[in-house]
């Protein structure tokens, strides 16, 4: 029954995701093909610093709210407390250095979007402890229904905006809405009781797990975002707006597969950090089930990107395929990474999960210098993304060896069905092209095409991640039947 649980919970929370996913693809390619590139680099830039100041909102406490397993209403609200202090301090930090900054990249009409766009500072703080409590029940069905509703409203009020006229204040007015509504929708799913209280002791208790993912967190986010500010800087708002275009498709799923395995995974496995048998268990059964799904999604996405781009984004888009391949490939590995990350979170071991980021972020910004000073191009910039992923993995994989017995060979052996099965179906996709058809007729092949190699392969050769998708769905599609008297 436990296992089924978790396949219900993963279900609901890939629906959540996915649903967020396809309304926002569908409404990225309506404000795309309405707006140019260079609205989209602005808003880019704006998110960089918007997202920064987030993780202080928003990260570190919450990851403790989930992982601590004793956690009542008042820490709750000693949370909640708290992060709107650091809400409002940031916010003020960033209204006054929003003219500094405007002039520093050469963005001189950001100024007021940007101070409005800072503003998702306080529903961000609220938020965060509505995703805690969801979490911890594995009440993902409640975010779903949030998530996707607040989508719609803000994506149709974004494109109206833009219509309009309203240019750069149609991404801002849309960003903004998004988590405002979906604070909202979920002050009625989530009876979170805020109190005047702050207790300062509980809070210790908390940071003392907390500020080493906040640290890790806040590593992450700048490493992530110093390639977008490097574009940013060297060349212009358009060039920006492509690689962050291109970036995005890949990630949007990324987001979906990678965002329910640390939704899930985290509260699941903090319940067994005592027992790392079943640890390596949950952890083998995640890594086999995302490598079978993201393998071939993102070499699909990679084989497709230009009759995709050129039909739904229209040819001046198009300079975004490289990012967009570039990124497919990067983002594969992303669920890996998260399995063994979550694993160390969970037996609470922040300290190496710290570590851990600051190696990764020290080799990786000597790759992006070396990017920025001998190849002078923002095509080998991102290239520093896909070679710093492969060895994060390496990375991330070592002290699982000692901390629950999965070694990275393991790992590997694990993966490499999926991984072999995903090339021979890029290839068989890639080979559509030479045949010389128009986008959309292209597209189509090349969709049914590797979408009847992929499932062919399963079924000859039938890859764990495949088996345990078809039991997860069989599960969840199987009427339950009547007690018998």
């Amino acid at each position: 029954m436990a296992h089924k649980s978790i396949a219900k919970d993963v279900m609901w929370k890939f629906l959540e995701r996915f649903g967020c996913l396809g309304v926002q693809f569908v409404l990225q390619i309506v404000l795309g093909r309405i707006l140019g590139t260079a609205l989209y680099g602005e808003l880019s830039f704006m998110i960089i610093f918007t997202t920064l100041a987030n993780v202080f909102v928003q990260k570190g406490f919450n990851t403790a709210l989930i992982q601590n397993k004793d956690v009542d209403e008042e820490d709750y609200s000693s949370v909640f407390w708290v992060s709107i202090a650091i809400a409002a301090v940031l916010y003020g930090v960033l209204f006054a250095g929003a003219p500094f900054l405007s002039r520093f990249f050469k963005m001189p009409h950001i100024v007021a979007p940007f101070r409005v766009l800072a503003l998702m500072l306080f529903p961000g703080a609220l938020n965060s402890i509505q995703v805690a409590k969801i979490s911890r029940k594995m009440d993902f069905k409640k975010l779903f229904f949030s998530h996707v509703g607040a989508i719609l409203f803000s994506g149709c009020l974004g494109i109206v905006i833009a219509v309009n006229g309203g240019g750069l204040w149609a991404l801002v007015a849309q960003s903004l809405s998004n988590i405002t509504v979906t604070c909202i929708m979920m002050i009625f799913f989530v009876k979170v009781r805020i109190k005047r209280v702050c207790n300062m002791q509980r809070i210790k208790v908390l940071f003392g797990f907390g500020w080493k993912v906040l640290v890790s967190s806040l590593i992450d986010t700048i490493y992530q975002d110093l390639r977008s500010l490097v574009i940013g800087k060297q060349y212009d708002s358009s060039t920006l707006g492509c690689y962050n275009k291109g970036k995005h498709f890949p990630q949007f799923i990324n987001n979906a597969v990678n965002g329910t395995l640390q939704s899930v995974m985290l509260p699941v496995m903090s319940k067994k950090q005592d027992d790392s048998v079943q640890l390596k268990a949950m952890m083998r059964n995640s890594i086999k089930l995302s490598a079978y799904v993201m393998f071939p999604v993102m070499a699909g996405l990679a084989a497709t990107a230009t009759p995709l781009v050129d039909l739904l984004l229209t040819e001046k888009w198009l300079p975004c395929v490289p990012y967009l391949r570039i990124y497919c490939f990067t983002f594969a590995f992303y669920p890996v990474n998260t399995c063994n990350l979550q694993a160390i979170n969970a037996i609470g071991r922040s300290d190496i999960f710290l570590k851990l980021e600051v190696i990764k972020k020290v080799y990786g910004v000597i790759a992006l210098i070396i990017a920025m000073t001998c190849f002078h191009s923002p095509i080998a910039i991102a290239m520093t993304g896909a070679i710093t992923t492969i060895l994060g993995c390496f990375v991330n994989a070592f002290p699982n060896k000692k901390l629950i017995g999965y070694s990275y060979f393991e790992q590997m052996k694990d993966m490499l069905p999926s991984f072999v099965m995903a090339v021979i179906m890029l290839a068989g996709v890639l080979l559509m092209q030479l045949l010389g058809l128009s986008s959309v007729v292209t597209l189509l092949v090349q969709v049914l095409t590797g979408v009847i190699i992929y499932l062919v392969l399963s079924v000859i050769f039938k890859p764990a991640g495949f088996t345990m998708l078809k039991d997860i769905i069989c599960n969840l599609l199987k009427k339950k039947r009547p007690a018998k008297a």
